[in-house]
């Protein structure tokens, strides 16, 4: 288990490394275009297993967008403390 801050660091110090057997390192090199359309998919199937299935299949799929969301915000150069200032 990791916490958010966690899972941030651990994203920004992929795409650090360059490593191209890395999923997310790979995303980020397709760009915004790409990563928005994985969080917009995301979004969508939160929001479908919210309203059909049980908790831990929407548990699921919340990680998945959080997941997604931080790879758009590394890739835009946003820092988690950008975002916790907008709260």
């Amino acid at each position: 288990m990791k916490t958010f801050d966690e899972l941030f660091a651990e994203l920004t110090a992929k795409v650090a490394s360059s490593d191209p057997d890395s999923g997310t390192v790979r995303l980020v090199e397709q760009g915004i275009h790409a990563i928005g359309k994985k969080v917009v998919e995301e979004a969508s199937e939160v929001w479908m297993a919210a309203e059909h299935e049980g908790p831990e299949r929407s548990a699921e799929e919340i990680s998945q967008l959080l997941y997604h969301v931080q790879v758009l915000m590394i890739a835009k150069g946003i820092s988690l403390d950008d975002v916790y200032q907008q709260l």
